[in-house]
C-alpha cells in the first residue's frame, strides 16, 4: 500500500511457538494458573492467534510487544468472564486459580483505560471464535461495556468524593504545625479518607441493587460525607459548621440541618439520603460491631451547632487508635464479597495505583457519561467529557476544585452534579404525576374509531415490564434474596418513572397533533403499535440516562421492546419538542443518541415481535389477558426499508439494492436534532406525526402532493446529509483544505447516499466520508495520504478506532481476492476492494470547480444494482453551517487559525484511484 498497510508479522521474532511460549509463561508464572486453567487459556489463545499476527499494527502503538500484551489480556479476560458457571458459583475454572481482572492488567503491564480503549477491536475480530466456543450470548456474558461503564462512573464518583473530602478535611501545612500530634495528622486524615471509600464500597456491595446507578451511588457518597462530618474530630475540619456558606439549611432549633444542607449542595433527595444513612449506620453496626447511639443523647464537639434529630452517633468510630482495625475489617469484608467475581477491584481508586488506573482518556464512542456527547456506546475521559463541534459549550466551573463552589452553596458543574440535577427534575416534575392517563389524554384515546385506552395501558405495562423485568430468582428458603428484592424495588421505581413520562409526553403530542389536523380523532397514530413502543422506549431510555446505570446501556431498550434504531430515530426530535421541561443534559443525551443512530445503527433491520410474545416472555403474571390490539397501518422498521422491500417484508439489510424503485415503507417527519444548532440549516418539510408511521402510499397529511414515502426518504436522507456535512466540515478544517474540496467531498457523499445506498449497510457513515476524502484528494492531485486522513480523524470528537480498523465487507455475491463470505477488514482494504469499484461511475460529475449541483447525467449507474431512490434529495451545495472558526491550535498558547481557501485545481479523472 501507499501509506497505511495492515501489518502481518513475519519476522523471526514472531514465531508462533515463541508467542505461545510467552503466553504460557504469563499464565503459569505471572498469574500462577493451574494446569486446567492454563490449558483452557491456551486453547482460546490458539484459536485467536492468527488474528493477533494479522492485526499487530492496529493494536495499541502498533509494536509487536505491546500488541501481544493487549491480546494476552483480552484472552485472559474473556476466559475469566466466559468460563462455564456451575450452580451459584461464578467462573469455576478461572476462579479456582483466583486471578482477577486487576491481576491480569498487572501481569500484562496495562492500565484500565488502555485496556478498554482496545477491547472493542478484539470483540469484533475474535467475535466468531468466542461465539463458537462459548455460545451465542458470549457478548452479553463478557460484560465489557458494562465493566467499562462501571469504571467510568466509579472514576467520576471517586473524583467527586476526593474533592469533597479534601475540601472538608484537608488541613494546610501551616495549621498542622500549630496542632498537637501534628506528625500523625496527615496519616490519620488519609486513613479517614480511605475509611470513607471502603464504607462506600460496603454500601455498594451489601445495600445497593446490582444496577448501582450513578445517582444512587452519589447519594451513597454524600451519606458517607455526613458520617465523616459527624465523627471526624473538629480540629481536622476545614470549615466552621456555624459560619459556612455551604451548611445553610437550619432545623427547628435554629442550628444546621446537616442532611438538608448536603442535599442542597449536591441536589440529592433528602428522603433517599436519610434512607441511605440508615443503611450505612446498620452496616457500621453489623460489620464494625459499633454500638449506635441517638446523636441527641451524645455530648461531643463534632455535634455542636448541628440539629441532631434523627442522626446516629457511634462512640469511638473515628478514634485514631481503632481506625486501623476498622480499615482491616472493611478490607476483609470487601475481599470476601468479591473473591469469586471477576469484577474490578474498586479499591484501586484510593490505592493511588496510577499505573493501573491510567492517566489517559477514552477515545470517543463507547458510552456517554455526562449526557453531553458520547463518544458512548464511547467513552469520554473518566474525568472529563467530550463534545462535538455542534455541542453547546459548557460554562466554566465556578470553583477551581469543582466541588464546594462559591458562597451560593452549590456544587460546581461536574458529571456527577449534572446527573444529580437531572435526577432532581425526574423526582420533582415527573414522579408526582399519576401513573395512569390523565383526563385529557383519555379524551384523545376514547375519541378514536374505537376506545383504545385499555390497549394503551396494557401495552405500556407489558413493554415496561420487558424493559425493567422483575427478578424472580429465589433463595433456598423460597423467599427472594435481599439483593433480588433491591433489584425489584429499583426496577419498579424505574417502571413508574418511565410510565409517567410516557403518558405526559403522549398527551402533549396528541394535543399538538390535534391542532395540526384540526380534529381530535387520532386513530392512525394512537393505534399504531410501533409508535407506542418507540415512545415507551424513549421514555425508558431517558429514565436510564437520568440514573446512569452501568448494566442497562443503550441499545437495551431497543432489544427489549422489539423496535429498531430507525424506529426510535423517528420520535426523538418530537419527544424533545413536546417535553419543554426536559433538562439540558437529557436533551443532549437524546441529541447525541440520534447522532449515534444516524451514523451507523439505522441500517440494521429486525422483525418486530408481537406484543403477546413479549408478554409471554416476561411472564406478565396477574395482568388481565392482553387485548387484541388493532393492527392498523404498520411497517418495517429500518433504513433499509427506505430502499428495499415491501411493508412487512423482513430482509437482510445486506441484500443488494435491486428494488430501489419500490415504495418507501417508513417516513420520518422531522428535522434532525443531531445538535440544536442544526435546526437552522435547512427548512425541511414538516408533517403531522402520524404520517411518520403511516402506510407508504398514503398521501402526506401535510399536503404538497407527496406520499408519505416520498416525504420520508427526502427527510431521512436530509438528516444523514446534515450529519455528514458537520463531520466533513470538521475534517476540512482540521486538514486545512479548500472549500472546493469540501464541496466535492460533500457532493460525492450525497451521490453515494442517493445512488449507492447499499454501501451504508452495516457500516458507519464516517467510513464512507473518509473514503470520499481520499478519492477526492486523488482526483484533485492533492498530496494527502490515507494515513494523514486517519491521523486527523483520530482527533475528531466522535472518533472510534474500530471505524477505520474494522469495516464490514460481504463477499457472498462475488469472489474477491480468492475469499468469500462476510468479513471485517481495515478501511484501506474496503476502499480498494469495495468502495472504488462501486463509486467510479459517479465521479464524472465532480465538475472542475468542485461545486456539483447537476444530477441528470450518471449513465454508468444504470448498469448497477443501485439507482437513485425515488423521492431522494437532489445533490445540493454544501449547507450553511454555524461558524466554527477560528480554531485554537495550541494547547499552551492562544494561537487560532481559520482555514484558507487554496487555489482551484483542475480535475483529472485519469488518475489511479486505488491505494498501491
Amino acid at each position: 500500500m501507499e501509506d497505511m498497510k495492515p501489518s502481518v508479522a513475519t519476522s523471526g521474532g514472531t514465531d508462533a511457538d515463541a508467542v505461545e511460549a510467552r503466553f504460557n509463561a504469563l499464565c503459569k508464572n505471572g498469574l500462577s494458573l493451574d494446569e486446567k486453567a492454563c490449558s483452557n487459556a491456551m486453547k482460546l489463545f490458539k484459536e485467536t492467534k492468527h488474528l493477533l499476527t494479522s492485526n499487530v499494527s492496529s493494536i495499541g502503538s502498533g509494536t509487536l510487544e505491546e500488541a501481544e500484551r493487549f491480546w494476552f489480556s483480552f484472552v485472559l479476560y474473556s476466559l475469566k468472564q466466559l468460563s462455564e458457571k456451575v450452580g451459584e458459583n461464578t467462573q469455576q475454572e478461572s476462579d479456582e486459580s483466583g486471578f482477577s481482572f486487576c491481576q491480569i492488567l498487572r501481569a500484562t503491564k496495562l492500565n484500565i483505560v488502555d485496556f478498554f480503549k482496545e477491547l472493542p477491536q478484539f470483540v469484533v475480530k475474535a467475535g466468531p471464535v468466542l461465539r463458537n466456543m462459548y455460545g451465542e450470548d458470549w457478548e452479553t456474558r463478557l460484560e465489557g461495556k458494562e465493566m467499562q461503564a462501571n469504571f467510568v462512573y466509579l472514576s467520576l464518583l471517586s473524583n467527586s468524593y476526593k474533592r469533597a473530602f479534601w475540601e472538608l478535611f484537608l488541613t494546610s501545612d501551616a495549621n498542622i504545625d500549630k496542632q498537637q500530634n501534628a506528625t500523625s495528622s496527615p496519616d490519620y486524615i488519609s486513613e479517614c479518607h480511605r475509611f470513607g471509600w471502603l464504607l462506600f464500597l460496603a454500601l455498594r456491595v451489601h445495600a445497593f441493587s446490582r444496577f448501582k446507578d450513578l445517582v444512587t451511588c452519589a447519594n451513597g457518597f454524600v451519606s458517607i460525607l455526613a458520617i465523616l462530618i459527624i465523627h471526624v474530630p473538629v480540629r481536622f475540619r476545614n470549615f466552621k459548621i456555624n459560619d459556612s456558606p455551604h451548611f445553610v439549611k437550619k432545623g427547628d432549633k435554629g442550628v444546621v440541618d446537616l442532611l438538608a444542607s448536603l442535599c442542597n449542595m449536591y441536589d440529592a433527595s433528602e428522603d433517599d439520603l436519610r434512607k441511605t444513612m440508615e443503611t450505612a449506620n446498620k452496616l457500621i453496626e453489623d460489620i464494625l460491631k459499633k454500638k449506635p447511639c441517638p446523636a441527641a443523647e451524645c455530648k461531643t464537639e463534632t455535634l455542636e451547632n448541628i440539629d441532631t434529630d434523627s442522626l446516629i452517633y457511634f462512640e469511638g468510630l473515628m478514634e485514631e487508635k481503632s481506625l486501623s482495625s476498622s480499615l482491616n475489617i472493611l478490607e476483609k469484608d470487601y475481599d470476601d464479597a468479591i473473591c469469586n467475581k471477576g469484577d474490578l477491584d474498586e479499591r484501586v481508586f484510593v490505592n493511588d495505583e496510577d499505573s493501573l488506573l491510567g492517566l489517559g482518556s477514552f477515545s470517543g464512542g463507547a458510552m456517554n457519561v455526562t449526557g453531553i456527547k458520547r463518544k458512548f456506546d464511547s467513552v469520554a475521559s473518566p474525568t472529563k467529557s467530550i463534545s462535538s463541534p455542534l455541542s453547546p459549550q459548557r460554562p466554566p466551573a465556578s470553583h477551581a476544585n469543582g466541588v464546594l463552589g462559591p458562597p451560593n452553596a452549590k456544587m460546581a458543574a461536574t458529571p456527577v452534579s449534572a446527573a444529580m440535577t437531572t435526577a432532581k427534575w425526574l423526582r420533582s416534575v415527573i414522579c408526582p404525576l399519576p401513573s395512569k392517563p390523565s383526563a385529557e389524554l383519555q379524551r384523545f384515546l376514547s375519541s378514536c374509531d374505537k376506545d383504545v385506552t385499555n390497549d394503551v395501558i396494557c401495552r405500556a405495562h407489558i413493554i415496561l415490564e420487558a424493559i425493567f423485568p422483575r427478578n424472580q430468582v429465589c433463595s433456598v428458603t423460597g423467599s427472594l434474596q435481599s439483593v433480588n428484592l433491591m433489584d425489584n424495588i429499583w426496577m419498579e421505581q424505574r417502571r413508574l418513572e418511565a410510565l409517567k413520562l410516557y403518558y405526559r409526553v403522549l398527551e402533549a403530542m396528541c394535543t399538538a397533533e390535534a391542532q395540526i389536523l384540526h380534529a381530535p380523532n387520532l386513530t392512525s397514530l394512537l393505534t399504531n403499535e410501533r409508535f407506542h413502543r418507540c415512545m415507551l422506549a424513549c421514555s425508558a431510555e431517558l429514565v436510564l440516562a437520568t440514573h446512569k446505570t452501568a448494566t442497562m446501556l443503550f441499545p437495551t431498550v431497543l432489544e427489549r421492546t422489539g423496535i429498531t434504531a430507525f424506529d426510535l430515530s423517528k420520535v426523538i426530535e418530537s419527544f424533545i419538542r413536546h417535553e419543554e421541561s426536559l433538562p439540558r443534559e437529557l436533551r443532549r443525551h437524546l441529541n447525541s443518541l440520534e447522532e449515534r443512530l444516524l451514523e451507523s445503527m439505522v441500517w440494521d433491520k429486525e422483525p418486530m415481535p408481537p406484543l403477546d410474545a413479549i408478554a409471554t416472555h416476561v411472564n406478565f403474571g396477574s395482568t388481565p389477558p392482553v387485548p387484541s390490539l388493532q393492527k392498523h397501518e404498520t411497517s418495517t422498521g429500518n433504513a433499509g426499508s427506505l430502499i428495499s422491500g415491501q411493508n412487512g417484508d423482513v430482509r437482510s439489510p445486506m441484500r443488494p439494492c435491486t428494488e430501489l424503485r419500490s415504495v418507501l415503507v417508513e417516513r420520518n417527519a422531522f428535522t434532525s436534532p443531531v445538535k440544536d444548532r442544526l435546526l437552522a440549516l435547512n427548512n425541511l418539510k414538516k408533517a403531522p406525526l402520524q404520517s411518520a408511521f403511516a402506510s407508504p402510499t398514503r398521501p402526506n397529511p401535510g399536503g404538497g402532493g407527496e406520499t408519505c414515502a416520498e416525504t420520508g426518504i427526502s427527510i431521512f436522507f436530509g438528516k444523514i446529509n446534515k450529519l455528514a456535512a458537520v463531520r466533513i466540515n470538521g475534517m476540512v478544517e482540521r486538514l486545512q483544505l479548500s472549500q472546493q474540496i469540501r464541496e466535492s467531498v460533500y457532493s460525492l457523499f450525497q451521490k453515494i447516499l442517493n445512488q449507492r445506498t447499499s454501501l451504508f449497510f452495516n457500516r458507519h457513515i464516517d467510513q464512507i466520508i473518509l473514503c470520499c476524502f481520499y478519492v477526492v484528494a486523488k482526483i484533485f492531485q492533492l498530496r494527502l495520504t490515507f494515513k494523514e486522513i486517519i491521523c486527523n480523524y483520530r482527533k475528531q470528537p466522535q472518533c472510534k478506532p474500530q471505524v477505520f480498523q474494522s469495516v464490514f465487507v460481504d463477499r457472498s455475491s462475488a469472489r474477491r481476492n480468492g475469499r468469500t463470505g462476510q468479513d471485517n477488514v481495515d478501511i484501506i482494504a474496503f476502499y480498494n476492494e469495495i468502495f472504488v469499484p462501486s463509486i467510479k461511475p459517479l465521479l464524472g460529475e465532480l465538475g472542475s470547480a468542485g461545486t456539483t449541483t447537476r444530477t441528470s447525467r450518471v449513465a454508468e449507474a444504470n448498469n448497477s444494482n443501485d439507482g437513485t431512490c425515488p423521492g431522494s434529495p437532489k445533490v445540493s451545495p454544501f449547507p450553511s453551517l454555524p461558524d466554527m472558526s477560528p480554531k485554537k491550535v495550541s494547547a499552551t498558547h492562544n494561537v487560532y487559525v481559520s482555514p484558507l481557501r487554496t487555489s482551484k485545481k483542475k480535475l483529472n479523472l485519469g488518475l489511479c484511484l486505488l491505494i498501491d
